[in-house]
């Protein structure tokens, strides 16, 4: 009679968000791992609905309306608190953890995007006769440290001076620059520090101690190209950092380049929305997204759904030795857009702001009620400041309320971990010299 109930409720769930599991699928689901968004109680928590209510109210004596506020709070199987919590609504950055997951499923949490520079001429008494190439590809994450890595590997190739012109091919973007010419530029002066400005001395002074400065003057200027160059030679190949430490630096700064760099590369914002909604195993139409970023009031996520889209990232790397830290930031550890914020130290969280919204989403460690995941979008006004400090009330008084429980990694992450850190920004390491000099 049990494994009947239980298999009817995982069934209705499922069901609801477009899924038709057969009876053996659902008990299955039901024995495993949390499965994104699932919930099999709904009688909620005497806790969490008075804090809820408390929110509620402090919110709308100040004139803001409660039918304007999505809130989704749940454990692992059951459903704490919630205020139109099925609706979507504009999300801003929460969209980027919908980008993360798609990235994650498609890419897999080592992958490295591939930057190749090649070269057009001949090399003699460390001059390059002819031209220095960059056929980028999609590397969301090249900035100064690796600019300069990379200067140093062209040393190490006997190429000092370039008589030509750098020419940019590809999807490069460097420091987050979307205009290539630009971002050439940068490359440009970045490669010889002579040429170097304050904002590049103060990078290079946070890479490993000994790195040499580089030296490579090109007398040319910066040229577009679309298509590569097929008759230069292939000098090195530079490797990004793995995706999951990407990710990871993405959600930390909410940085909207790299967002859409990693949405185009996937195919646009309809890929990432049906890639998310299905891993996250909720509706499709409550997750609408126009970008991969969260910029524009019309990517909608509603707070059941963003919920959903952190427990399918936390069940999607588990297997890998990580936790949702290694992806998204840590209150009290990480900053970025956390700085100047009250949110409990080990609550793993992402933030989103526009001019009128304001989204808190992630997982509280507590000791009664294990995990707690919640998501709270407020909008309906320019009440941001309001918003932020609710939001942190909340959470603070809930793990108030159920006693916080911060989340030691075990061995095995802490060495995965590790093994990340040691690809620090700008590590030499990940650029393959393919000849000597």
């Amino acid at each position: 009679m049990l494994e009947l109930l239980t298999t009817g409720l995982v069934s209705v769930w499922l069901e609801m968000a477009g899924v038709e599991p057969s009876a053996q699928e659902a008990i299955e689901l039901l024995v495993g791992p949390p499965i994104p968004g699932l919930v099999f109680g709904k009688e909620g928590d005497a806790i969490a609905e008075r804090r809820l209510q408390q929110y509620l109210q402090g919110l709308t004596a100040g004139g803001m309306s409660a039918n304007a506020q999505g809130i989704w709070i749940q454990s692992d199987y059951q459903l704490l608190a919630d205020n139109q919590g099925t609706i979507p609504r504009p999300a801003a950055s929460i969209t980027k953890v919908a980008t993360s997951l798609a990235s994650l499923l498609v890419w897999g949490i080592d992958h490295q995007f591939e930057t190749r520079i090649k070269t057009a001429g001949s090399i003699a008494n460390g001059v390059l006769q002819g031209d220095l190439i960059v056929e980028g590809s999609n590397d969301p994450f090249f900035v100064w440290e690796e600019a300069i890595a990379l200067g140093n590997a062209l040393n190490q190739l006997g190429i000092r001076r370039v008589t030509g012109n750098l020419i940019i091919s590809g999807s490069f973007v460097m420091n987050f620059d979307g205009d290539r010419a630009s971002s050439g530029r940068q490359l440009k002066q970045a490669l010889d520090s002579s040429q170097w400005s304050r904002e590049i001395e103060e990078y290079y002074w946070k890479m490993a101690p000994g790195t040499p400065k580089p030296q490579v003057a090109i007398s040319g200027t910066v040229r577009l190209q679309s298509d590569p160059v097929k008759t230069a030679k292939l000098a090195i190949r530079h490797q990004s950092l793995p995706l999951v430490a990407l990710l990871k630096q993405m959600n930390i700064y909410s940085n909207n380049q790299m967002a859409q760099m990693l949405a185009d590369a996937l195919g646009g914002a309809q890929k990432v929305r049906t890639l998310a909604a299905r891993a996250a195993g909720v509706p499709l139409a409550e997750i609408q997204l126009i970008n991969g970023s969260g910029l524009g009031q019309e990517n909608q996520i509603s707070p059941r759904a963003a919920v959903a889209l952190f427990m399918a990232i936390d069940r999607y790397i588990q297997p890998h030795s990580l936790n949702l830290s290694d992806v998204f930031p840590v209150a009290g550890r990480d900053g970025g857009t956390m700085d100047y914020r009250n949110i409990p130290q080990g609550a793993i969280v992402k933030t989103g702001t526009l001019w009128d919204v304001s989204a808190l989403a992630g997982v509280l460690p507590t000791k009664d009620k294990g995990q707690v995941w919640f998501a709270v979008i407020n909008g309906g006004g320019d009440y941001v400041l309001t918003f932020r400090e609710e939001q942190d009330r909340l959470l603070n008084q809930l793990l108030q309320d159920w006693q916080t429980s911060l989340l030691p990694p075990s061995a095995l992450n802490r060495a995965r971990r590790d093994r990340l850190k040691s690809l620090n920004i700008g590590d030499a390491s990940r650029n393959e010299l393919l000849w000597g000099g």
